[in-house]
């Protein structure tokens, strides 16, 4: 039997199987799902903003994509993780109020898909899928047992990446 833990908005949490990581409501959000399968170790994180803006604190750092990638890779080195195996799946970066004339370049999901893209090229981890974009809500489901990032939404069904 699995595990349910729910991740929510500017959290994220690592495991091993056979648990299952859920995020739902991810909107302009993005969802972070980073692992390593040879050691069984992966998390997910639900992420509200591409960084953190100078001169401004805040407690919760796993809100912004660049700092949550950065605390849950630290997260699962501690878990027995090595870094050259952790790979990467991103999901959300809608843009949920498409203003006629087109999504505008620094749209709060556009900006948050660019922070984890570079972000994970910045610490060579690899991009295996994304699911991003779009002006629709997602959620997300890895499977730590199956190693299965289901990618839930109303408007275009279900989608399973096999990691």
């Amino acid at each position: 039997m699995n595990s349910r833990i729910r991740v929510g908005i500017s959290e994220f949490h690592v495991a091993r199987a056979p648990a299952v990581l859920v995020t739902y409501g991810l909107g302009s959000c993005l969802g972070i799902v980073l692992c390593d399968r040879e050691n069984g170790v992966g998390g997910l994180a639900h992420t509200l903003l591409p960084s953190l803006r100078p001169g401004i604190r805040e407690v919760r750092m796993s809100k912004f994509v660049d700092t949550a990638i950065r605390l849950m890779v630290e997260e699962m080195l501690l878990q027995g993780a090595l870094r050259e195996r952790i790979v990467a799946v991103i999901v959300g970066g809608a843009n949920m109020f498409e203003p006629p004339g087109g999504v505008p370049a620094n749209a709060i999901g556009t900006r948050n898909i660019s922070a984890a893209r570079d972000t994970l090229q910045a610490l060579n981890l690899p991009l295996l899928a994304e699911d991003v974009g779009g002006n629709y809500g997602r959620t997300v489901e890895f499977d730590l047992a199956t190693w299965q990032v289901a990618v839930r939404s109303v408007r275009t069904g279900d989608r399973i990446i096999s990691i």
